[in-house]
């Protein structure tokens, strides 16, 4: 009986042996494998590593990018980039030899260093045109091939480059609204490799292909005409924030952008900070209305006068005193001055603070630059900056501040992708009155009009705005015949819905016009230019027969 008892009780511990030993194999073998998989990691070629780490994102899909009528501004397209396999090339020197003849700038040092490496992979050439990979093909050498990747192609070429932005060589999204899609969750997802979908919904923005057209053709006639160095424009929609066009001239091709980073190339609207100039008068003038300094049928002191060691005074003086409406037609240095020094320093620095001209704007556009003001805020500081000098803001900060005084008072994010006007208000901020509001529309009326930017005026559309010719500054001092201008156009004015601000450096006068290099020559035209040909797409019937004073009876 004892010698069963003992057997039964030895076969459980076989058992949990053998099962222990499977185990132990198991493990071993699992690190085994993980192990060998690091040392083949380890001794790869660094080339081919590389081809490994871009494959899936090279060749994974970006969304087309659509204007607001659906026409495409930015696609994907299939390319064929070069490889070799350097332990099937028989004769490098060969081979490289070979290649030389149907490709440009072959690098014969390089190319032969990876094709005799020995290694797996490695690559050559990018994005090939179908004629140099058919000539690659006619050579018939051993060890080379083709990958099929995609390319990102703009139809338009520079239509809209500093807003569609550019991607890198491996589809990567690196500036313009291409890095904004990506850092929306398109780079992430396909760097992790989770989105291979060939089927992506296109982004649809609020530009106007046609509208973008025109903008970018008059800047180009304007740095032709004017000699200018730069030009750029923006359209703006001012109850709803979107951003209809804009341009910056010099401009790039973002299909060959070999010069994109050129500093020339700068997006002066948006990217750049300039002093705006009596543009800026604008907004002081506002600022004295909207506070009660003043009303439309004050008169204000504009003979000159010192603060801080300086005499504000005017280039042209027109009387000893102007009214309000006086004082923004003749474009009055000393009247904007007496009018911020009426509200006073803080105040003045708290009111450009709330039309956001003193901030960064908030958009999706990567390229936004911040404003510039002094670091403390001084009587005579005011009083250059009532004026547009002393402050440095973005173009399209300025169209976004404008936008407010046109539109009832509602200062409005800008945005490049559709908007409704629903979705706007819930994003808007109350920040005049809707009196202010229509007193600056009958002045900008009136300086249309009868002041200087008569040369914008447009037939049917009723164009009012402001100009500003500032002094740029170099090395520290101002330059008087070196100039940043610009032209604030609304129209219609009545009842806007579009901002038009075109700005042009360092214009020169046209021989035999018998005109200048202000603003009023330069700008203003260029703006009337763009209205009178973007107008009509933008869906405004023209008017005719309205009595020229009609928006001043508001004061």
């Amino acid at each position: 009986m004892e010698a069963v008892h003992g057997s039964t009780h030895a076969r459980p511990v076989s058992r949990s042996k053998s099962r222990m030993v499977i185990a132990i194999a198991c493990f071993f073998g699992v690190y085994a494998v993980i192990g060998g998989r690091l040392v083949q990691y380890g001794l790869a070629n660094v080339d081919q590593g590389q081809h490994f780490a871009v494959t899936d994102r090279s060749l994974a899909s970006r969304p087309d990018i659509v204007d607001r009528n659906g026409d495409v501004l930015a696609t994907d397209i299939h390319v064929a980039s070069l490889y070799g396999e350097p332990r099937r090339i028989v004769d490098a020197d060969e081979a490289v030899e070979a290649l030389s003849t149907v490709l440009p700038d072959v690098d014969y040092k390089e190319w032969h260093r990876k094709l005799s490496s020995g290694a797996g992979f490695v690559w050559l050439r990018r994005e090939l045109t179908p004629r140099q990979q058919a000539d690659v093909l006619a050579l018939g050498i051993p060890g080379l091939g083709f990958r099929t990747e995609k390319r990102r192609f703009y139809p338009g070429g520079p239509l809209a480059s500093h807003i569609l932005g550019l991607v890198n060589i491996d589809n990567a999204g690196i500036a313009g609204l291409e890095k904004y899609i990506d850092d929306q969750g398109l780079g992430t997802m396909q760097d992790l490799g989770l989105d291979v979908a060939t089927d992506l919904a296109p982004v649809k923005l609020s530009l106007d292909a046609r509208v973008q057209y025109i903008v970018r053709d008059e800047l180009n006639h304007a740095l032709e005409l004017y000699q200018a160095i730069a030009a750029g424009a923006v359209v703006l929609n001012v109850r709803t924030g979107e951003v209809v066009a804009m341009a910056s001239l010099p401009d790039y091709d973002p299909n060959n952008p070999y010069n994109a980073l050129d500093k020339d190339r700068l997006n002066r609207m948006s990217g750049g900070v300039f002093e705006m100039g009596s543009t800026f008068k604008s907004f002081t003038t506002a600022m004295a209305l909207d506070t009660g300094v003043v009303n439309m049928n004050s008169r204000v002191d504009t003979r000159p006068f010192r603060v801080g060691g300086y005499t504000i005074k005017e280039f042209h003086n027109k009387g000893s005193s102007l009214t309000v409406p006086e004082i923004f037609k003749y474009s009055s240095n000393v009247g904007s001055a007496r009018e911020a020094d009426m509200v006073g320093v803080e105040g003045h620095q708290a009111f450009l603070t709330r039309l956001g001209l003193l901030s960064r704007l908030d958009t999706e556009l990567p390229e936004v630059a911040t404003p510039t003001q002094p670091h403390e805020w001084k009587k005579i500081n005011s009083m250059t900056i009532s004026f547009g000098h002393g402050v440095a803001t973005t173009p399209l900060n300025t169209a976004v501040a404008a936008a407010a005084l046109m539109n009832g008072g509602w200062l409005i994010p800008p945005t490049f992708l559709p908007r409704s006007e629903e979705e706007a208000q819930a994003l808007a901020k109350h920040v005049i009155s809707k009196q202010t509001s229509d007193n600056m529309r009958a002045l900008f009326d009136l300086n249309g009009e009868h002041g200087s930017g008569r040369q914008a005026l447009v037939e049917g559309y009723e164009v009012g705005g402001k100009t500003g010719t500032a002094e740029k500054v170099i090395n520290g001092r101002y330059v008087g015949n070196k100039r940043f201008n610009a032209y604030l156009a609304s129209f219609p004015i009545r009842d806007p819905e579009y901002i038009v601000l075109v700005v042009v450096d360092e214009p020169k006068p046209v021989p035999g016009s018998g005109q200048g290099a202000t603003a009023a020559s330069n700008a203003a035209p260029t703006a009337g230019a763009i209205i009178r040909r973007a107008a009509p797409l933008l869906g405004l019937t023209p008017e005719f027969g309205k009595g020229d004073d009609a928006l001043l009876v508001s004061y």
